[in-house]
């Protein structure tokens, strides 16, 4: 086989085969099939697309490229999580230890954040002593001892995805359906569980804008699952403005540990217990809503989570230390009526600028960055009060102050705002 004859065949809307597909990214792995052709094979696939077999294979090659986990030695049934990126998203913070307080084991591995989306991993470290690398036996151990664990992707695991998205950032080829979908699968298949819930967002902050993009890519990733025997479903979830009130890593933090005492905003509650209802059931357990939000708020959830940071070397303790910058700029309403729009995109990136993310890989993150929001979409609001604190270690002009509040959308119509848009199984 020749590259250069798989990238024609796909220019001109071919279907590769089986062993086509696997030739191709064997050989990318392996060096002997160029970024530049890679390049443009991702660029023919970007306007050409794929057929769900060919998706398949991509897939499954990728998951070959690399080691797999096995985790038949921890009993029941293994659930997994994956976000497809959000502002403000710390649901995986509060989401796991509270599906593992019923019984149901959650192995997982996440990610750090780029751009203006944040990385759960990132959230971790911001725990003093947290240690996203676990071996793998100690990986499976730890599962089998508490019930969880979060850690970072082995540098062993679906190397062709690393690969390939790294030439996606690069050839503006990373919004394409199916090296999304194959991206995100091989990473959830190769990690082993026997059960995947994926958080499909869709909006100003999420990789999908409309409804319509993350029903594709849902139908497909959910298909995808199937077809290797992984039970999978997606819950298309609304990132039109940031998740909760928070945006940085310890402020983030602090936000999930308020949801876990009670506290919080009833809105994100309700949003985190609906998740949970649907990860129990793929764990083979049927509860009621009011019962998760009994664990969520009355303190199991918490301990859970507690017992996760003491796990991976974190200090429990830090986990309540509250967030200090050199500055904190309070940013008031102008006019009185209701929040119409909180951009999502806006506010993540403005959340980058001051640190709480990386614009690029080697950027160093200052963990106590960040937003914290007083007022969301659909609050009502009076002049002069307050809509937002903004922590920061490094001096903002009073330019990006200004603009940060005329991105606050205020008008006399109250907005309902709905959390889950629609769940694809």
């Amino acid at each position: 086989m020749r590259a250069v004859d798989l990238i024609q065949k796909k220019r001109n809307g071919g279907q590769l085969t089986t062993e086509e597909i696997q030739w191709l990214i064997g050989g990318y792995v392996k060096g002997t099939v160029p970024d530049y052709q890679m390049s443009a094979f991702a660029m023919a696939t970007y306007f050409k697309g794929m057929t769900m077999a060919e998706t398949r294979d991509l897939t499954m090659a990728m998951v070959a490229s690399g080691d797999q986990l096995d985790l038949s030695a921890i009993p029941g049934i293994k659930v997994d999580k994956h976000s497809t990126g959000g502002v403000g998203d710390k649901v995986t913070l509060i989401l796991a230890p509270l599906v593992t307080s019923f019984g149901v084991p959650v192995a997982k591995m996440s990610g750090k954040g780029l751009g203006h989306t944040g990385g759960t991993l990132d959230k971790l470290e911001s725990i003093k002593g947290y240690q996203i690398e676990v071996a793998e036996a100690a990986f499976i151990k730890q599962v089998q001892d508490i019930g969880i664990a979060v850690i970072g992707q082995s540098e062993q695991m679906v190397k062709a995805d690393k690969l390939l998205y790294a030439l996606r950032d690069v050839t503006a080829t990373v919004d394409t359906m199916p090296l999304i979908a194959s991206s995100v699968m091989s990473k959830k298949i190769a990690a082993g569980s026997d059960a995947i819930m994926l958080d499909v967002t869709v909006g100003d902050g999420a990789f999908m804008k409309t409804v319509e993009e993350a029903e594709k890519l849902s139908r497909t990733m959910v298909d995808l699952g199937k077809e290797v025997g992984r039970q999978t479903i997606a819950v298309m979830t609304n990132m039109s403005q940031p998740l909760g009130q928070a945006i940085g890593n310890r402020l983030e933090v602090l936000e999930a540990v308020q949801i876990m005492q009670g506290k919080g905003r009833v809105d994100i509650r309700d949003f985190i217990c609906q998740l949970a209802q649907i990860m129990l059931k793929l764990g083979g357990l049927e509860v009621g809503l009011d019962d998760i939000e009994q664990y969520l708020t009355q303190g199991q959830a918490l301990k859970k989570f507690e017992e996760l940071v003491a796990a991976q070397g974190g200090q429990v303790q830090d986990i309540y230390r509250p967030v200090k910058t050199k500055f904190v700029y309070e940013v008031k309403a102008e006019q009185s009526g209701y929040i119409a729009e909180l951009p999502a995109l806006y506010f993540g990136r403005f959340a980058m600028e001051i640190g709480a993310g990386r614009a690029v890989k080697s950027d160093q993150l200052d963990y106590d960055a960040g937003i914290l929001f007083d007022k969301k979409v659909g609050d009502a609001v009076s002049e002069g009060e307050l809509l937002a604190k903004i922590y920061s270690n490094q001096e903002i002009p009073q330019k990006k102050i200004t603009e940060f509040a005329k991105n606050v959308t205020i008008n006399n119509v109250k907005v309902h705002r709905k959390e889950i848009l629609k769940i694809i199984d």
